[in-house]
């Protein structure tokens, strides 16, 4: 996501662990859980889901995942005006977006996109992204 390209095996290798965090977390099953389903279109989560399953995911993999890391991750080298305008993604931004977000399918990025709405695009994959991502920078600073 950020430095250096996250592989498939890294992936599957927090995938079980995020599915059962994520099933406790939104009380649904855990093969409910797949790699590319919407959490908030396909599991109905909510912006409260996302701050219980970030604080289990912490908890789980013994990781700190700051809040807002995501969209400020997805935002890369651009700064806020060039990311977002009047609380829309710009052209610039929704490029960055889906480069940053390269796991979610072309045809669910909508223009234009309401930077509120970035989470809709969220997936269990993106979150193990994000793990692996707290435990490189764990592992550097330690």
């Amino acid at each position: 996501m950020t430095q250096q390209e996250i592989t498939c095996d890294e992936i599957m290798a927090v995938f079980p662990t995020i599915a059962e965090t994520m099933a406790d977390a939104l009380g649904c099953d855990v093969d409910d859980i797949k790699l590319d389903v919407s959490l908030v279109e396909g599991l109905d989560a909510e912006s409260i889901d996302f701050l219980d399953m970030v604080f289990r995911l912490e908890r789980a993999f013994k990781v700190r995942i700051p809040r807002g890391e995501i969209v400020e991750n997805a935002r890369g080298t651009l700064s806020e005006a060039e990311f977002e305008q009047n609380g829309l993604v710009t052209d610039a931004g929704l490029a960055q977006l889906r480069a940053y977000l390269s796991e979610i399918p072309a045809e669910r990025f909508k223009t234009p996109t309401k930077v509120k709405d970035i989470p809709r695009l969220f997936t269990p994959e993106t979150f193990c992204k994000l793990v692996i991502s707290a435990q490189r920078s764990a592992k550097a600073a330690g």
